[in-house]
């Protein structure tokens, strides 16, 4: 009990501290936010003990830290995110806390978030969350996550923005903003190379310097730099063989070093391995570790931490000197200065109608129409009277498991209640199993209301499926993967692209009694698809949160028009992702990355790989046409900006929304590069017959690739083309200019 009211007895210590300074006329400089940041630290920090700043390095719970409760400094209480905000757990245990008050708006998963590529919805989730956690009073918000997909077998792709560093910079810096503006700090994670869940706490990544400027650092440079993070999460695995929560050449030379990082580092829970790296390589809180033999889940483990007492003793001892732990407590100071003791930060709001409007608005923006023929989509409910739907994922909640980013969700809108609702009075919905997946019924101590076991055998479930589907207008098959072990999933990768439990078997047999068929895939990676070429319709839906079965319903039904694209490339198969083909998956103890620059769409152009379905693509109820690629200018120098400029007009009958895409092409380099890279995009509405003009400005910055002899990033004078496209595969027109 006292322990849950530690945070709030700090701010009554502060305030009094606080109103005793003010009648004395003497208010400390660190507690007067008048001053600036920096005078405020350095007060602060010259009035602690050792003690208490070795306490403000270490966790003294499962997610929280010490402050300092005679200066009134409050602790630090971080959640997880990046989807939602986890329910409370016991003090020295994972077991949730039993609390009745702390159930959740889950978001979509930022798969979605990316596949909007509208940075609109990025602010309004990062707003929205923010919301959430500075309501629970957390200061420290986990995510977002950043790291590329590299191989759609990584069981965490789900939580990152796809495969482009471009895409995902640009969509990192709004949710930041958004999240920050409430006054919680965004953590955004995992630094770096963090692409494979297998042997995650072990592998040490080989990658080039060019591939890692290139492709795996853009977005966490973005969040420092543009988005100014005030947290940055530390990940598992190794990089030239330190582990990156405590990386001198991660953290110390590229993350404070090149890009100026002010904010603090924080150890995934578990991250860390050695107290003399952790001192010395730039990490300042850690979290979660079970050290010393202690069990994971040890009471009071935290004092054996390696930054606690071993940390101390060597403080003490004069081994270490004192300016060590100083660094980190700046940096600590620092962010408690922008969180829990600014007094101007907002209340925030929880589980309110308005987040989960806001978690619907992006979902239908997500949501990502792959393929539509015979414009079997829309349903047209006037003719449709007898629908079908069939699959487990229509009736499975997606809020939970998958790792940390499970959920104690407010409530879940599964699909088949959106479909039911949406269209129940219009036509006769049934539904069908089709597949028994993963039927357990508890997770993460949240017991599902509805019951997922299934007596029935495989073969007497597709037979109920392929009688009732000859008897409807339209079947609606609602499948995919889940957020089970080995499926998408933290410290679990997935064992092969094709979708699980014979799902590929059933929606064969379903077109053979109904050619009228719908498929709708909810996952967080790619999969493949044998009968692509039979199936009419299909529809890429994410793990889209609290009003998932809403948004779903609202795109099948035409209320909302598809308008989202895919934020990665999906293959035919394994081997035609550069990752299986050239590098190494998985690795144990190493792992290379023997495909450098050429990830997603940059590999498929390469080799001239027909994708499944490429980079950038998603259709929509409403046909738009694009004109001429124009620039204002045929060249430009070193110092110099081009705009180019195209008109995209909505040539159908339905409003909706376009998203043009820009790639710059080197037509001539001394180095290898891609074909293409993307540098721009916007996201335009338009009523039905509307025109615009959409205009895209960019500097020598877009045509610049990273030297590794020289350390610096160079532009070479020659012929570009700026291309225009609705896809990585659709391009819609071109434009040369130099540069001198």
């Amino acid at each position: 009990m006292f322990r849950s009211l530690k945070p709030v007895l700090g701010f009554i210590l502060a305030g009094i501290i606080c109103l005793n300074a003010t009648a004395q006329n003497k208010l400390p400089v660190y507690l007067d936010e008048n001053k600036p940041i920096e005078e405020r630290v350095e007060d602060a920090l010259s009035r602690m003990t050792l003690e208490e700043k070795v306490a403000m390095c270490h966790a003294q719970s499962k997610f929280s830290s010490a402050g300092v409760p005679r200066l009134g400094i409050p602790e630090n209480w971080a959640t997880d995110g990046p989807h939602g905000i986890r329910p409370e757990v016991l003090w020295d245990e994972w077991d949730q806390a039993g609390w009745t008050n702390d159930s959740c708006i889950a978001f979509p998963a930022l798969t979605c978030l990316a596949a909007t590529w509208n940075k609109d919805m990025s602010l309004l989730y990062g707003k929205s969350i923010g919301e959430e956690a500075r309501y629970r009073n957390k200061n420290i918000l986990l995510g977002p996550g950043v790291n590329i997909y590299r191989t759609p077998l990584n069981g965490r792709n789900f939580e990152y923005m796809g495969e482009d560093p471009f895409l995902a910079s640009k969509m990192v810096v709004p949710y930041i903003h958004g999240v920050q503006a409430n006054g919680v700090a965004a953590c955004v994670k995992h630094f770096a190379l963090n692409n494979q869940e297998i042997a995650r706490h072990t592998v040490n990544v080989n990658v080039d310097d060019r591939a890692l400027y290139e492709i795996y650092l853009p977005a966490f440079k973005a969040s420092v730099q543009e988005g100014q993070a005030w947290a940055i999460m530390g990940a598992y695995n190794k990089y030239k063989g330190q582990w990156a929560c405590h990386n001198q050449y991660l953290l110390n030379d590229i993350l404070r070093g090149e890009w100026g990082f002010d904010g603090v580092v924080v150890s995934d829970w578990g991250g860390v391995n050695n107290t003399k790296q952790a001192i010395y390589n730039g990490l300042d809180m850690e979290f979660g570790s079970w050290t010393d033999g202690l069990s994971e889940g040890a009471s009071n483990a935290y004092e054996n931490y390696y930054l606690a007492k071993p940390f101390l003793k060597l403080l003490q001892s004069g081994e270490v000197k004192e300016e060590e732990v100083d660094k980190k407590v700046r940096n600590i100071l620092r962010l408690a200065f922008r969180t829990t003791m600014n007094t101007k930060r907002p209340w925030g709001s929880f589980g309110t109608p308005e987040h989960a409007a806001a978690g619907r608005k992006i979902a239908e923006e997500g949501i990502v129409l792959l393929q539509n023929k015979n414009n079997t989509l829309p349903i047209d409910l006037s003719k449709t009277k007898r629908i079908l739907v069939v699959g487990e994922n229509a009736i499975k909640p997606m809020t939970v498991g998958g790792g940390s980013s499970s959920l104690k969700a407010k409530y879940e809108v599964a699909p088949w209640d959106g479909i039911v609702k949406r269209m129940g009075t219009q036509a006769d919905i049934k539904y069908a199993r089709g597949y028994v997946g993963d039927p357990t019924s508890k997770y993460n101590g949240v017991v599902l209301k509805r019951d997922l076991t299934e007596p029935r055998s495989a073969e007497e479930l597709i037979a109920e499926a392929t009688q009732l589907a000859k008897e409807s207008d339209l079947v609606i098959f609602i499948g995919g993967l889940n957020k089970s072990n080995n499926q998408d999933c933290e410290g679990h990768d997935r064992k092969h692209l094709e979708l699980p439990y014979n799902q590929d078997k059933v929606i064969t047999e379903l077109y053979k009694a109904n050619k009228n068929l719908v498929v709708v895939n909810i996952s967080g990676n790619a999969v493949a698809m044998p009968w692509v070429n039979e199936v009419p319709a299909i529809v890429q839906s994410w793990y889209n949160g609290t009003e998932s079965g809403t948004a779903l319903a609202s795109i099948l039904a035409g209320d909302a028009n598809p308008s989202g694209k895919l934020p990665f490339t999906f293959p035919v198969k394994l081997d035609d992702n550069s990752a299986h083909k050239l590098g190494e998956y998985p690795g144990k103890e190493q792992v290379t990355y023997n495909e450098g620059i050429f990830v997603g769409y940059r590999w498929t152009d390469k080799e001239k790989i027909k994708p499944l379905f490429p980079f950038g693509h998603g259709l929509s109820y409403t046909t738009f046409a694009y004109g001429k690629v124009t620039a204002d200018k045929k060249g430009i120098s070193q110092s110099d900006k081009i705009t180019f400029s195209v008109s995209v007009k909505n040539t159908g009958s339905r409003d909706g929304a376009e998203i043009v895409q820009l790639y710059i092409s080197d037509l001539k380099s001394s180095l290898p590069r891609p074909v293409k890279e993307l540098k721009g995009f916007e996201k335009v509405y338009l009523k039905a017959g509307e025109e615009k003009t959409v205009s895209f400005t960019v500097d020598k910055s877009a045509l610049s690739f990273f030297d590794d002899k020289k350390h610096d990033w160079v532009a070479e004078a020659g012929t570009f083309e700026a291309i225009v496209a609705a896809s990585a595969t659709d391009i819609k027109g071109k434009v040369s200019f130099d540069l001198k």
